[in-house]
């Protein structure tokens, strides 16, 4: 229990990434030493918040593993399966038909011999969904986003994008172009000016604006349409990122670019099926054929790497069916009613909780330490929740960011809020004893 144990300060303060970057060594293999040492000290303290895991399938419920001993199930609010499809039958005997008729590999990328027919049938049927032209798929997420990036920005483009986007987006345009504009969260003004700046002087080379449709760490939302419109007005194209939302919100699962009327208007977009679709992967869509000669020719994570798995398609598009009946209908309801309670209950109970109700559910906790000992807490307690910190968010910022699940029970739900609350008292209290 926390009160019983002794723990290091200085296994409070820091970050691993620091460890890393301040070693003073010129060997590489020393520098990697110091960030392990640095996170074998939180370990070794019990507030390591990363490399958590736990056996069995990832479920609104798990078979313990850093969870304690005295608990009787471990409850689940830190994997990514939004609908609950991870344990769906139907999506495993999808799974297991594709190994039987297809093997378990691609054996090959999707310009050479990679490239399978229900791979093809995946992405007429993923076109449909998004009421897009055509679709070309990846075999993960995070490379349809650099990987799309990457390929049409050249050296002497623009690429205009939100401060808090994915890092696959900000990397991807890191590695594009020098002339890389991050502008201040969600805020339609400060691209206006940007694009009013830039074609000022550049009327012959691309911008390309990035951003995300429900971001993962604050669970807000853009306002896409005016960004549409201001990106037409200047000449640019708008690249919007839908991984956590598709699948998982709106009456069709279409997410937010479906309730706010855009679905098939915006220039591009950008899918993952690691949230709602329960398999790696990720997809770009646009009403241009064209760019799919473009993504499969000219996109190193497309063109040099193999393409996704039998596996991973048939996962995919079963998952696929599901989102599109009934019963994904009722999954949706759930998980958004599941995240309406959570978030009721969590600021009667003094949390401050941000954003648009979502799957994604983030918890403010503040303080580094304070946040570290609650984890600590709620982990030896039997929740697996993940933390993040500075530098994935501001200093002093730090938040659990819960993921609801379908198949959370309200009983699930209370005992997490239970948790929280003795989780902060103690951590508070802990500080108060050794600040005294």
């Amino acid at each position: 229990m926390m009160d019983d144990d002794t723990i290091e300060p200085e296994a409070l303060a820091g970050y691993g990434g620091q460890a890393f970057d301040e070693c003073g060594s010129a060997d590489f293999f020393e520098r990697a030493r110091a960030e392990a040492d640095y996170f074998n000290l939180c370990l070794r303290n019990g507030v390591n918040t990363f490399q958590s895991h736990f056996s069995g399938a990832a479920g609104a419920t798990i078979d313990r593993g850093r969870c304690a001993e005295e608990t009787s199930e471990g409850l689940n609010f830190g994997s990514q399966d939004y609908l609950s499809l991870n344990v769906h039958q139907a999506v495993h005997a999808a799974a297991k038909r594709a190994i039987d008729e297809q093997g378990v590999h691609s054996a090959g990328s999707a310009i050479l011999s990679g490239i399978t027919d229900s791979a093809l049938a995946l992405e007429s049927e993923l076109a449909d969904f998004v009421q897009m032209a055509d679709v070309t798929i990846f075999p993960i997420g995070w490379a349809a986003g650099f990987g799309l990036i990457t390929s049409l920005v050249r050296p002497d483009d623009h690429v205009v994008i939100d401060f808090l986007a994915h890092a696959c987006l900000r990397q991807g345009a890191a590695s594009a172009t020098k002339n890389v504009h991050p502008m201040p969260h969600l805020s339609l003004t400060h691209v206006e000016r940007c694009l009013k700046r830039i074609r000022a002087t550049d009327a012959k080379n691309g911008i390309l604006v990035v951003t995300e449709t429900l971001f993962s760490m604050d669970s807000d939302v853009p306002d896409l349409v005016a960004l549409q419109d201001i990106c037409r007005n200047y000449g640019a194209t708008l690249f919007v990122d839908a991984a956590h939302d598709l699948g998982a919100i709106a009456p069709e699962g279409r997410g937010f670019l479906e309730l706010q009327s855009l679905l098939g208007r915006v220039d591009i977009m950008m899918g993952a099926f690691s949230k709602s679709f329960a398999a790696n992967g990720g997809f770009i869509a646009s009403n241009e054929p064209a760019l799919k000669i473009r993504l499969r020719t000219g996109c190193g994570p497309s063109t040099f790497t193999n393409a996704s798995s039998p596996v991973q398609v048939a996962v995919v598009r079963a998952a696929l069916q599901v989102i599109r009946s009934q019963d994904g209908a009722e999954r949706r309801r759930r998980l958004f009613n599941n995240a309406i309670y959570i978030r009721d209950r969590l600021t009667a109970s003094g949390f401050d909780v941000l954003g648009e109700p979502s799957a994604i559910v983030p918890v403010i906790l503040g303080d580094q330490a304070v946040s570290r000992l609650m984890t600590k807490y709620a982990v030896e307690h039997g929740v697996y929740v993940n933390l993040a910190e500075y530098p994935a968010v501001a200093r002093n910022a730090c938040r659990w960011r819960l993921q609801i699940m379908a198949d959370h029970e309200k009983r699930h739900l209370d005992r997490f809020v239970e948790i929280a609350v003795k989780a902060r008292d103690a951590a508070q209290s802990r500080l108060r004893s050794s600040a005294a």
